[in-house]
This record gives structure tokens, C-alpha cells and sequence, in this order.
């Protein structure tokens, strides 16, 4: 038993007692929220491991509590629920600061899996590192847990790091959507997700001045190469 308080956030009752059931029956402790305002509070009250939070909330919606907090420097896990399978909503949740998105409806299985995922990554640190990775212009560090590009530190949120981590410490072979759900999420239920793929945009976009990127192998995955 972990333990651990999640914070629910939600206006619909019967995703809040399911979610609800499913991860008491893991042993964790559950609040539960209606709508925006009530969240903040209550994430400054309680201090939760990590918040399940709904975009499309009363009050405040998910995107803004997620902003506020973020910009608090309050370091909370936040898993995002959002309605719309829309990449739009899920990309702008990850560069406002969420760590991971699930598309509502879900499967309560995969809402725990999500959960213990994030917070196995909560709990590395203290954890034996390894030397840093030096690939082309970039520099990974494991025991600062940065990433450098010339010299400079790049601005990776932390799922954006495990992704490098991983892409990196598998130089030059592909890793499919499953094995990357499983080594650089923790993932042991995989599910119906398009997270990969998300995370992947994003930190396109961060190594675009760099020498290294990410290639795509249709139909296969992806793999870190030196241009």
C-alpha cells in the first residue's frame, strides 16, 4: 500500500467514483474536486503526489489550473483527462506543464498504470546515475538530469528528458511506441495512446538547432541519428 494522496478533479460524479474505486484499490489515498478553483485550493492544501485534472472544468478550466500551478513553480505530477481526442488540446496541456494526457473514455486500468507510471519517475531521484551521454552537439546528464546543446541547457519538461534518455541510451536502433511506453514511461499497460507521438512533436521542436535528431521509421518507431 503506497499510500500516496491523488487529487481527482472533475465535474462528472461517475468518473470521479470510478476513478475513485480503482485506485483506493491500490492503495492510495483519494480527494475529489468539482471544478477549477477548488482544485487550486485544494492542491495548495493537501499537497497531493499528483493530480488527475480534467480540461473542460466550471470555473476554472483544466489548461488554466495547470498554467497557475506551473507558473506557482508547484511541482505536482498532473495527469490531464480531456474529452476531445484533439492533439491540439493534448499539445497545449503539455507545454503548459502537464506530464501526461488520457483520453476520456478510458479504461480504469490504464488510469492506474498512468498513475504508477508518474510516480515511479517521482521517486528516481537518490537513484545510482549513470556517466552522462554524448551524442553529436548534446550532452545528457542522468545525475542533473539536464540536457545541453552546444554548450547551452535546453528547457525539457521531465517526460521530455526520459524520452531523450531512452532514444539516447538505444543510439541508432528503433524502439516501437510499446517499448518506449515501457522504458521511458513505466508503462505496463500501454493502452490506446498517442502520447508517444505527442512528446516526440515537442521535443522535436527543442533539438531543432541541434545536429541530432529524432527519425521516424514508418510503420516501426523512432530512433535518435547524428546529421
Amino acid at each position: 500500500m503506497t499510500g500516496k494522496l491523488i487529487l481527482l478533479v472533475d465535474d462528472e460524479p461517475n468518473i470521479l467514483q470510478l476513478a475513485r474505486m480503482y485506485l483506493e484499490r491500490e492503495g492510495y489515498r483519494v480527494a475529489a474536486v468539482g471544478d477549477g478553483r477548488a482544485a487550486l485550493d485544494e492542491t495548495a492544501r493537501l499537497r497531493p503526489a499528483l493530480v488527475v485534472l480534467d480540461i473542460m472544468l466550471p470555473e476554472l478550466d483544466g489548461l488554466e489550473v495547470c498554467r497557475k500551478l506551473r507558473a506557482e513553480d508547484n511541482p505536482v505530477l498532473i495527469l490531464m483527462l480531456t474529452a476531445r481526442d484533439d492533439d491540439i488540446d493534448k499539445i497545449v496541456g503539455l507545454e503548459m506543464g502537464a506530464d501526461d494526457y488520457l483520453t476520456k473514455p478510458f479504461n480504469p486500468r490504464e488510469l492506474v498504470a498512468r498513475v504508477k507510471a508518474l510516480l515511479r519517475r517521482g521517486d528516481r531521484s537518490g537513484k545510482p546515475t549513470t556517466a552522462p551521454i554524448h551524442i553529436g552537439d548534446i550532452t545528457i546528464d542522468p545525475g542533473s538530469r539536464e540536457v545541453t546543446i552546444n554548450g547551452e541547457t535546453a528547457d525539457l519538461r521531465t517526460q521530455e528528458f526520459e524520452l531523450i534518455l531512452t532514444l539516447a541510451e538505444h543510439k541508432g536502433l528503433v524502439l516501437n511506441r510499446e517499448q518506449l511506453l515501457q522504458l521511458a514511461w513505466g508503462y505496463d499497460f500501454a493502452g490506446q495512446t498517442r502520447t508517444v507521438d505527442v512528446h516526440v512533436g515537442q521535443l522535436r521542436k527543442k533539438l531543432d538547432e541541434s545536429s541530432v535528431r529524432i527519425e521516424t521509421v514508418t510503420g516501426v518507431g523512432y530512433k535518435l541519428v547524428v546529421e
